[in-house]
């Protein structure tokens, strides 16, 4: 029996949004007087992922649609795994996929003071306490899913004892994990996350902003109600493994709020389903193993579902909002078929890239009737959906290159391009007609040998006169040059990797790791037109025929560049598994 997910119509997942019903619900009421303020509040501790796309597409997108905000707030309160360098990456990211959060920009670092404060109110409201268990003892006395937790026998501790405790606590008397702070709950609540969760622990490690100056830090799910609370955030939106934590997010700041920290109404949390995508994992241990262990070039292989992969890779910020706009925002886990990112991707840059001919897999042309030495120039459409951005022009001459699949000396039934005696067009050029061949000492053909139709040629009155159904693109061997094209695809060849699927021997474990694509990238020497070399890192063309590429943002050189292959023209997967 197969374990793999069933994905369903997973391309036509629903773009429904029930955010926008209790937003618009709130603007009707008056909850907010109006207001909409949102936050994206990632943990510099790592690289951004497509998930992330879709939860900043989300948060960002819905305060524009309100006129209200979105705050770019930085969740640093574990110092051990922070970096300055994420922190930049992540403000790279978030601009590049075309958001602006103005002057609200926040660390948690900045509300340590005020966090350590509500934390003394809670100690002296009777609502905190300082735990001495171990950690095992901790676990031991939580209780299970389905029996009751144990009071620790620190519960009870006094108001004093417990402020003196957390005081020496921050002052740096004791050492790691030697005590916590835990919220007063109810050791019995059937929500295991009630059952008085840990809200400090004692860290003596050094914080990329606040240097030494605390050892102590918030957990995350205490620190974050409170920044949400800060900054006056209105819908605080999150994923679906938060569900669980939201009585304790509204227990703390419905406390805090009675202590006279924050107004009324507090912030809402909003939980909605993350991104699952098939294809490809989004766990941070998978990626950080798929890097550690060299399956991929680094953090930024356009293999990689990185915001920094997929933007070497050539993906758009508008194709990623186009795909968070169309997949929906749902309480429900469904996954989403990775051919719908890279149509939302190819639907982006059939509007933006301008074509260009590149030869992948070259194979000498020559026009034996073609004057040798002569050439002449023939004119392309930069693009044919914009009219407006005019024509290039692109040499002919006697000698070209065309791809080795555009010949076959003995033609299978339905073949158009050339074989001995048969006519087709050079796209932009000339209609030819191909005579024969040459071939090598082992019968390898060469080079294909044609004459051409001089007065066939496009964009002259006799371009109809000859009626062929094979078109061409085509290089000048005089005038193309030598090109780095890397073809990029999928990481993994199974839709779910690593799931137990048919076939798989009684009592196999596979790994993530077996299910990986060893075609997800080839190198190859092309051709390219003349235009292409002076392409700058980051721009984007269609290949004719071939798919979409971008110049490659780290390896390019002036006159130089090395390109990408973002995405095919068609989806070759469907046709493959049809």
């Amino acid at each position: 029996m197969s374990d793999t997910p069933k994905s369903g119509a997973a391309a036509a997942a629903p773009a429904s949004n029930f955010i926008r019903n209790i937003i618009d619900e709130d603007i009707r009421s008056g909850k907010w007087g109006g207001r909409v303020e949102t936050r994206f509040p990632p943990e510099p501790n790592g690289y951004l992922h497509y998930g992330h796309a879709k939860s900043i597409c989300l948060n960002f997108g819905l305060a524009q649609s309100y006129a209200g905000v979105c705050h770019l707030r930085f969740d640093d309160t574990n110092p051990e795994k922070e970096e300055q360098e994420y922190v930049d990456s992540i403000l790279e990211a978030v601009s590049w996929l075309g958001f602006d959060w103005g002057k609200h920009q926040y660390f948690a670092s900045d509300y340590f003071d005020r966090m350590y404060a509500c934390a003394e109110y809670l100690i002296v409201a009777g609502k905190a306490y300082v735990e001495s268990l171990s950690a095992e003892e901790m676990r031991a006395y939580r209780g299970t899913l389905t029996e009751a937790g144990r009071e620790s026998p620190y519960r009870s501790r006094s108001v004093e004892e417990n402020l003196d405790l957390f005081r020496r606590m921050r002052a740096g008397e004791f050492a790691d994990g030697q005590h916590v702070l835990r919220a007063k709950i109810d050791m019995a609540s059937p929500n295991i996350n009630l059952r008085d969760p840990a809200i400090y622990r004692i860290r003596k490690a050094h914080h990329h902003r606040a240097g030494d100056a605390w050892c102590i830090y918030p957990m995350y799910t205490f620190a974050h109600p409170i920044e949400d609370a800060i900054e006056g955030i209105t819908h605080s939106i999150c994923t679906l493994e938060f569900e669980d934590q939201r009585p304790f997010y509204d227990w703390l700041l419905d406390a805090l709020a009675s202590g006279g920290f924050f107004p009324r109404p507090l912030p809402q949390q909003i939980e909605f389903a993350r991104l699952n995508l098939t294809y490809v994992v989004l766990s941070k241990r998978k990626l950080i193993q798929l890097v550690e262990e060299g399956h991929v070039a680094g953090w930024d292989d356009p293999r990689l579902p990185t915001l920094m992969g997929a933007r070497r890779r050539g993906f758009t910020a508008g194709g990623f909002r186009l795909f968070a706009e169309r997949i929906g925002v749902t309480k429900s886990d469904t996954w989403i078929d990775f051919s719908v990112l890279e149509e939302c991707m190819r639907e982006d840059l059939n509007e933006a890239a301008e074509r260009r001919v590149a030869v992948l897999d070259p194979l000498k042309l020559v026009i034996t009737n073609y004057p040798e030495g002569q050439s002449e120039q023939c004119e392309a459409p930069n693009h044919p959906l914009k009219p407006e951005l005019g024509k290039r022009t692109m040499p002919f001459s006697r000698e070209l290159w065309i791809e080795r699949e555009d010949f076959m000396e003995t033609p299978v039934k339905g073949f158009h391009r050339l074989y001995p005696g048969n006519m087709a067009r050079l796209r932009y050029g000339y209609v030819v007609k191909c005579t024969g061949c040459e071939k090598d000492a082992d019968g390898n053909v060469t080079a294909v040998l044609c004459e051409y139709l001089p007065d066939t040629k496009s964009g002259t009155p006799g371009a109809d006169s000859v009626k062929v159904k094979g078109n061409l693109h085509w290089v000048s061997a005089a005038h193309g040059y030598e090109a780095e094209v890397r073809l990029y695809d999928r990481l993994f060849a199974h839709a779910y990797p690593g799931n137990r699927r048919e076939g798989d021997p009684e009592g196999f474990e596979r790994s993530f790791l077996d299910d990986l694509n060893y075609d997800s990238k080839r190198t190859l020497r092309a051709v390219l037109e003349p235009a292409l070399r002076n392409a700058a890192p980051e721009e984007r063309f269609q290949f004719e025929r071939h798919g979409y590429f971008v110049a490659d943002r780290v390896d390019s050189q002036p006159g130089a560049p090395v390109f990408n292959r973002t995405v095919t023209l068609k989806d070759s997967w469907a046709k493959a598994k049809g």
